[in-house]
């Protein structure tokens, strides 16, 4: 495969005038954070389903404040609003459901497409998604604003490192962005209900989860480091460890990292 930069096809807004409800797509040229931007419409009384998808993000956000870079037009950097009817403990699970969306977004394209937890979509150890879920308190109530990162057209040369891949480095074809995105929304919407159902998510993420079952080091704010083998997956979507001196849990705030153990 040739590594010269894929044509750049500006993303079509007409493409998705007629996505079922609740998800009303917005296509913006440029914007320093799609999350900062559904954010600050969420504290406006926006209603749940907004998308606000950038063809270039300036200031992008991973998990733990990690930038995220796509040159313009080549990946999909989106943002959407959901206002889950959850208690707190469940919204743990939003994350991981978003995660198993992409995954099954991507698994007829890729079928060694697989989840790291609580938030990287990977194939092979190289990540090709991210996600970022903030909740968002609003006079409306609490809202779910939820940011993907999905690298589409990028060459390896724009690719931001190494552990990194797309979708066209992966099997040598440009995409069309926006059937893309409506497939992920199509996914999303149809596994929504699995929120309401968390032993069903947990088990259908644990299947297609590698960090389940493998050695990893889960580094902890003040620089603590706690290596142990990923038994499962808690009642609220926590890795359970084991480790030299018992089990141990790490719920996604207490995780500063989690990777495979060299």
């Amino acid at each position: 495969m040739s590594d010269a930069p894929a044509p750049r096809p500006a993303l079509d807004p007409a493409q998705f005038v007629d996505l079922p409800a609740p998800w009303r797509v917005e296509v913006v040229a440029e914007t320093h954070s799609t999350n900062a931007l559904v954010a600050e419409r969420a504290r406006a009384g926006e209603r749940e389903g907004l998308v606000v998808v950038a063809e270039h993000q300036t200031a992008g956000r991973g998990r733990l404040d990690r930038v995220w870079e796509t040159p313009p037009g080549t990946g999909l950097t989106f943002s959407l609003l959901l206002r889950p009817d959850l208690p707190v403990t469940a919204w743990t699970w939003i994350p991981l459901l978003t995660g198993f969306a992409l995954h099954a977004a991507l698994a007829d394209r890729i079928p060694e497409v697989m989840l790291k937890w609580p938030n990287d979509v990977l194939v092979g150890e190289q990540k090709i998604s991210g996600i970022l879920v903030e909740r968002v308190e609003t006079d409306l109530g609490p809202a779910a604003v939820i940011g993907i990162g999905l690298n589409v057209n990028q060459s390896e040369a724009q690719l931001p490192s190494e552990t990194a891949t797309s979708l066209r480095v992966e099997l040598g074809e440009t995409f069309d962005r926006g059937d893309l995105l409506i497939q992920v929304l199509g996914s999303v919407r149809a596994l929504l209900p699995l929120l309401e159902q968390p032993e069903v998510l947990r088990t259908a993420y644990v299947d297609v989860c590698s960090t389940v079952g493998r050695t990893v080091d889960v580094h902890l704010p003040g620089g603590e480091v706690v290596r142990g083998e990923v038994l499962d997956l808690d009642p609220h979507g926590a890795l359970v460890l084991s480790t030299g001196e018992g089990t141990f849990t790490v719920h996604a705030g207490d995780v500063v990292h989690v990777r495979p153990a060299r």
